[in-house]
Parts: structure tokens; sequence; C-alpha cells
């Protein structure tokens, strides 16, 4: 990897080393080198220059590795968008960031059809592009600059609009640097890769392994959340390193025998971040899995990871909610207000994002709102959210981006979405005040989040209220209505 640069560098690893493992298919160094510059071409030749966007609407595939590689490489900024959108998603997207041009695989072409997409940017299949130049047509690397932009990652957005975070090299390299030098990425590992590539997880796996020419295996969608199978997966593929949302390795703890057996014989670190994992179940882990460093990483995709905390024998004692650490990658991370027992987390440093795509730069502190607080040991406690913000299963969702859509449906006046228990059992479940006589379906609204919203945002229970419930300053009371619904009392 360049200096400044989040592009692969094959002279500094074993050219024919394995890079991406995937079901089907093993690509080296060499030829993931050979194919980013295979796309660094077709898409010069397209008239993609530096800074202009190209959005990458596909499933997790070297060649989607291989088109980010080529989009840096001639100093464009990717973004990716995982298979699961909806193409009105998407649409929404390249309305947004205006990219050069779409890029998808066949699912993706096929759902386009008979859309509007030809008042989008031009949407092309990897397999036209991949004709369209050979690696030898590709033009000299461009040097990008520390703080320009490497990726622009859409999240859900509290206006009804996704929102586009904008990661420049410096503030990826940065966690990646710290990353692997905290786990000890060697070229003799093979790292996961449970997220889709829209989800800042992701962003260890693949660059993790590029810093230090180790190999990752792409989990395959469908396999996500089968915990029999992910089992299985860590030592079929001799997993040394995994990193996921606690869901799935709770998943697998409960549904897939994970802690039937002695631990994987790879596997030495097992990393977890977007969602709080219940000390119980940490401790169930580490008492199956002794000689596993188990870390715990916190950070918002606006500063991706900038606290940890490694878990000791000393939690296995504990009843405290597992701490998110100390400041990692080089940010600092407090309180807000200074010196309050409990309050806002802020961040400062080298991950904090350029800003939103479209919007002013960041400028000065990242307030998160998240609440947080310092234990006794100096580590900082996470307590939870002060706006509408929600994690479903480590993926964040604006509750209002859901309540745009369903508010759309010409029999509901008013809408409150809400999430109703925790982990795994977590459920979004959306409260309606009627507009007439007629009462939606589930299977209704459940229709219209899945044209427009990526699967994890489509609800799972509708409720009807004569008016929702508010609270003294005027705002809907979602407390009050997720207690309604957990009492029995809303059906």
């Amino acid at each position: 990897m360049r200096l400044h640069q989040l592009v692969i560098d094959s002279a500094r690893h074993s050219p024919d080393a394995p890079a991406v493992r995937t079901t089907a298919a093993v690509v080296s160094y060499r030829e993931l080198d050979q194919l980013a510059d295979r796309y660094a071409a077709a898409l010069h030749r397209r008239g993609v220059r530096p800074g202009d966007r190209v959005v990458l609407w596909t499933h997790k595939t070297p060649d989607a590795i291989a088109l980010m590689q080529g989009a840096l490489r001639i100093g464009a900024v990717y973004v990716p968008v995982t298979a699961s959108n909806p193409a009105a998603r998407v649409s929404r997207i390249t309305r947004s960031c205006a990219p050069a041009v779409v890029v998808t695989d066949e699912a993706g072409l096929r759902r386009a059809q008979g859309s509007t997409w030809a008042e989008e940017a031009p949407l092309l299949g990897f397999d036209q592009l991949r004709e369209e130049a050979t690696a030898e047509d590709a033009p000299a690397p461009y040097r990008n600059e520390p703080d320009e932009p490497a990726y622009i990652l859409y999240t859900s957005g509290s206006t009804g609009e996704p929102k586009g975070v904008c990661i420049s090299h410096r503030n990826a390299l940065s966690f990646v640097r710290w990353a692997v030098a905290t786990v000890g990425v060697t070229a003799e590992d093979r790292l996961s890769n449970h997220a889709p590539f829209n989800f800042d997880l992701s962003v260890f796996d693949l660059y993790a392994a590029f810093l230090a020419g180790a190999s990752v295996y792409l989990v395959p969608e469908g396999l996500a959340y089968d915990p029999l199978q992910l089992a299985a997966l860590l030592h079929e593929q001799q997993i040394s390193v995994w990193y996921s949302v606690p869901s799935a390795l709770i998943l697998m703890m409960q549904r897939g025998n994970l802690l039937g057996g002695p631990a994987p014989a790879a596997m030495r670190v097992c990393v977890f971040a977007g969602e709080a994992f219940p000390t119980q179940q940490v401790q169930d882990l580490h008492k199956a899995w002794p000689g596993v460093r188990l870390l715990n990483w916190y950070g918002p995709t606006e500063t991706n990871v900038c606290t940890s905390y490694e878990v000791t024998d000393l939690d296995l004692g504990s009843s405290r909610p597992l701490p998110i650490g100390k400041a990692a990658s080089g940010d600092r991370v407090t309180i807000h207000p200074p010196r309050a027992e409990e309050g806002e987390i802020i961040v400062t440093g080298p991950t904090v994002m350029l800003g939103y795509w479209g919007a002013e730069p960041q400028q000065g502190p990242y307030f998160t709102g998240d609440l947080g607080r310092v234990g006794p040991d100096g580590c900082l406690e996470y307590i939870g959210r002060r706006d509408q913000m929600v994690k479903v299963r480590g993926h964040r969702i604006e509750l209002g981006e859901i309540d745009s859509v369903i508010a759309a449906n010409p029999t509901v006046a008013a809408v409150a979405s809400v999430v109703v228990g925790s982990g795994l059992d977590a459920k979004l479940h959306a409260v309606v005040v009627l507009s007439g006589t007629e009462r939606p379906g589930l299977l209704d609204l459940k229709r219209d989040c899945a044209t427009r919203l990526p699967t994890y945002m489509v609800i799972d229970a509708v409720h009807v209220m004569a008016e929702l419930p508010l609270t003294a300053n005027g705002k809907t009371d979602r407390a009050a209505l997720a207690a309604a619904i957990e009492s029995g009392e809303l059906i």
C-alpha cells in the first residue's frame, strides 16, 4: 500500500500469494493488481478523472474490490452500495453524489430495467467495463494527497435522504495502520469479510489484509446470518482474524454450536463492533476461547474506530456492560460537557471524516450523538443515543428515513417507527395514525419499504393508534411507543 494511498502495491507482497478468497475462487495479489489496472484503464477511457465518483452497486466479489482499486488508481472516489439496495434508493444516492458512472452486476442490471435510470448516471455491467481496456492501457497512478477523498459511505439520513460520509486517505489509513499494529496482522493471517462493502467494518477487512499482505475471505451475503455455515466457515477457511457485529457472533453461539467444541484452530483474534455485546455472552466466549484475543471496537461511520477495549480475565467476574475502552487510531475522545459524569461522546483526530457529501466540510470535534461516561478504570462506557438513530444488527438506521417511506402510503396520516428488543431479537415496528378508515396491511408497508430501503430497514410489524404520544417538548414520544409495544398494550 503506497504512502497516503489506499492502493495495493504488489511489489511489497508476494505476487502469487492469495489476496482475496471466495467460496468459488482464490485471487492472488498479482491477479488482483492486473484486474485493478484493467478497470483503471477502462474508467480512464470513459473520461473518469481525479475527484469523480464511481458508484459500485454490487455483491461482494473480487471484481468489486478490483474496481475500488481501479478507481483509486486514477484518483476517483468510489461509492459502494450493497446489492440489497433497491433501484429507487440507488437512484437517490446517485442524485446525491453525481457519479461519472455506476457499475453493477447482472442482478443490478435486471433490477434497473424499467426504472427511470436513463435520467441517472450511466449504468454499466462489470463485464462490459472490463472488456473496454487491458491492464497495459492503465495510465500512470495518480498520487493522492492525504486529505483528498477516497470513498463515500452512505448511511441512513434523518431527513429521509441517505447521507454520504466522505472519508479521506488520511482518515482511512490512520485507522488501518493502527488496527494492523493493534491486531498484529501479518502475511500469514486469513481475515474474514463479514460486512458489506458499504459498512465501515469492511474497511479493516480489506485494507488491513492488503497492508500486511494477508488474505481476506469474502463471506457471501447469503451466509451472513446462517449460524451453522458461519461457524463451520471459521474452521474450514482457517480464519485467524474475525471481525463482525456482535449479532453474528451471538447467532453462532446460540444456534451454530460455536462454543460446542474447541476454538477454530487458526483463530487468534476476534473483533466486534457496531452494537453492544451483552456481558454474559462476552464472558461465555472468553471462557470458551481463552487463547483468543477479544477486542471491542467503537466508532460511528464518521470516525471509524475511535476507541478500543480488550477483554481480560477481570471481565469474567464483572456485571457492568463491556466498556468501549480508550482512544484509538490517533484520535482524542472526550465527554461533553467537560468534567460531567456523563455526556455526549466527541471525537477529534485523524479519522474524523471530511464531512457529508454536498454539505459544509467537517470543522472541529465530531459530536457523535452517543452518550457515554468514564468508568473507574479510565475506560469509556457507552450509555445510549440522544436522538432517533438506532442500530439493528450493527446497521445504523435513522428512523426518520423509514418514517418518510411509510408516510407516503395514502392510508397513513402520521407514523413513528421504533426498535423493540435488542441483539438478535431487535425488531422494527411502525406505529401509524390512519388517514381514513382503511388500515394499511403489513405486507403493503413491507413492500413500500423494500422498494426504497435496504433489507435491514424493512419493518417487522405495524400498529395503529388514534394519535401519536408527544413528549413535553412536543416531539413524538418514541420511548412511550416502544414501552407500549413491549408491554403488550399496543398490538
